[in-house]
């Protein structure tokens, strides 16, 4: 039975989503009861595996080239991957039972259901793969069903373009990715993580290859986990249904390019170079995506660009060689985060789909439940102490403070950024008086909604204490850091949410206008001319050439030639039998003539 559980874990919310697709699509009930009752199957295997350190499921050939390649199907069930099921698929559990009440009324309910149903099962492939093929073949899976859900309204416009931009863009993080495992398999000899670690001397041997091919690895998560260059795709996947915005952006598609990393870490921690420059990727997306946050009007933008800045701190860590502090900040930012998507859902919801936040309002008397989640979820966010975000993210704060320090500086600064935005989001939407009709008739949501909200703000407020006793009391931290760290946070907390609540306290309109990031440094429009100028005049230039070139000399050319004999030769053919007879006695003397006189 242990054995099984693990393939239990991967193949029920695929059975789900087959079943839904094939059989149950116009049954919408069914077909969200099926997928609901799917993933608490994966969660509750998760859990037993957890607590009793199942060893790992049977491996077996999958793909077999002779000795020269061999790929396994196989599960790898480390402390690190029973860790990630277990919050993948119970995140995942309580956005499906959030879904029902969001999704109540839509028209592609199953169509939804069994998109989420692939997505859980491919995202618990990644977490639980044993070697690079298995993991990028989930990792493509992954894109392909993010694409579906961010989607799923296709028949928006801007949803549709949001998906087609999510997809292409990490397609471009993935096609690195692609490149850098086929480098360390030309390196090892194999693609199973346990037979990669030993064989690195391969790779170590030579620094240069050793670095490309670790940046390489790393452009997959760039892709995935929205870092810069490629964040654009991340901001407009809200266009998606709310509950598939706090799936991606809490614990499942945006924290693989994390969890990766981590789990490919004895290759990148293995070139200095290569981890210079993923800290200060994630350096430069963190303060980048905060600042942009700090101009945006949408409620479920700026939870965006903090998911893209949070990410930066998780990568940042990674660059510091500190897998712990990523993981730990990728935990409790899974529970805070989910929770703020759907409380915004909530939020949403009530007041008829309206996400501008200057239409809201006076909404902490009007949806207290909603407003006291969202609260802890946002407390969580900046940092506050005793919540779950504060212990990760002054963990990866330490870090960057004993290794290096320009980072450390950065980091701090975004830090009093994230509390100066996510005070203006909570002082906007909750306080004040309501600036709308819809916000002064709101109610609260129904208990489908609110009871995932209440969990995970429980999740949010304690979910960083075990996690924290567990692992970082038992670090060599000087004493002396301990204190400095903490205390600076705290003192860029307070000064970033008491700036935010003098300027934005009783407003009704933005009364800060900067346009550089409001159009967030304008790289959409820096990205959209770079198409213009390379693969639309490359395409132009192919338009003239195949029609004035190609086609108007050579192809049209011929055809013109052809066609012209043609013609000619159709003038003879008559149709008079005394012509054809001249004809052919014209053709004999022409003949008996050449064959006298040449």
């Amino acid at each position: 039975m242990n054995s099984i559980l693990p393939w239990l874990i991967l193949l029920a919310p695929l059975v789900s989503a087959a079943v839904i697709t094939l059989f149950t699509l116009r049954w919408k009930t069914l077909s969200s009861a099926i997928s609901v009752a799917a993933v608490f199957v994966s969660f509750i295997c998760s859990c037993l595996i957890f607590t009793h350190r199942t060893s790992a499921a049977a491996e077996f050939t999958w793909i077999g080239i002779g000795s020269v390649f061999q790929v396994p199907l196989g599960l790898t069930l480390d402390q690190l991957s029973r860790m990630m099921t277990v919050l993948v698929s119970g995140i995942g559990a309580l956005i499906h039972v959030y879904s029902l009440g969001y999704m109540r009324d839509d028209e592609g309910k199953s169509r939804y259901f069994a998109a989420l149903s692939l997505f859980m099962f491919a995202m618990l492939g990644i977490v639980l793969a044993n070697n690079f093929v298995m993991l990028f073949i989930f990792w493509e899976l992954v894109g392909f069903t993010s694409y579906l859900l961010i989607g799923h309204w296709f028949y928006r416009d801007a949803a549709a373009d949001a998906a087609n931009k999510a997809f292409i863009t990490t397609r471009i993080g993935d096609f690195g990715f692609m490149i850098g495992i086929l480098m360390i398999w030309i390196a090892t000899g194999s693609v199973v993580f346990a037979e990669i670690a030993p064989r690195m001397s391969g790779l170590t041997n030579h620094p240069a290859f050793l670095t490309i091919s670790a940046l390489l690895i790393c452009c997959g998560a760039v892709g995935k986990s929205a870092q810069f260059p490629l964040h654009v795709w991340l901001p407009d996947a809200m266009e998606g249904p709310t509950p598939i915005s706090a799936l991606i952006h809490a614990a499942t598609m945006v924290a693989a390019g994390v969890y990766m990393l981590v789990r490919v870490a004895f290759v990148i921690q293995t070139s200095p170079a290569a981890l210079l420059v993923v800290a200060w990727i994630g350096t430069i997306t963190a303060v980048m995506a905060a600042l942009i946050a700090t101009q945006q009007d949408d409620i479920k933008r700026i939870l965006a660009y903090s998911t893209l800045s949070q990410l930066g701190y998780m990568i940042m860590a990674v660059g510091l060689a500190s897998n712990d502090a990523a993981m730990f900040h990728l935990f409790t930012h899974a529970f805070f985060k989910a929770l703020l998507f759907l409380a915004a859902g909530s939020v949403i919801v009530m007041l008829h789909h309206e996400q501008n936040i200057w239409n809201m309002g006076g909404l902490r008397l009007k949806l207290p439940i909603t407003f006291v989640t969202f609260a802890a979820g946002a407390l969580a966010l900046i940092g506050c102490p005793p919540f779950s975000g504060f212990f990760s993210k002054d963990a990866i704060l330490v870090l960057a403070y004993e290794r290096n320090v320009p980072i450390f500086a950065v980091a701090l600064f975004t830090a009093f950024l994230t509390a100066f935005y996510v005070i203006r989001l909570l002082v906007i939407v909750f306080f004040g008086d309501a600036r709308t009709e819809s916000a002064s008739e709101s109610r609260e949501s129904s208990p489908v909604m609110t009871v995932p909200l209440i969990v995970l703000a429980i999740l949010a407020t304690l979910g960083g204490f075990a996690f924290f006793t567990r692992n970082f009391l038992t670090l060599p931290i000087e004493k002396e850091v301990a204190i400095i760290v903490p205390a600076l946070a705290i003192a860029a907390l307070i000064v970033g949410g008491g700036l935010a609540i003098a300027i934005y306290r009783n407003r009704a309109s933005e009364p800060i206008d900067l346009q550089l990031l409001r159009h967030k440094f304008y790289f959409d429009e820096f990205y959209s001319w770079l198409v213009y100028w390379t693969q639309e005049l490359l395409a132009r230039i192919s338009a003239f050439t195949d029609r004035w070139i190609i086609d108007a000399s050579a192809v049209g050319g011929s055809s013109r030639g052809t066609w012209g004999t043609g013609a000619l030769l159709r003038l003879i053919q008559v149709g008079n039998l005394q012509a054809y007879v001249f004809l052919f006695g014209l053709g004999i003397v022409a003949l008996i003539y050449f064959a006298v006189f040449h």
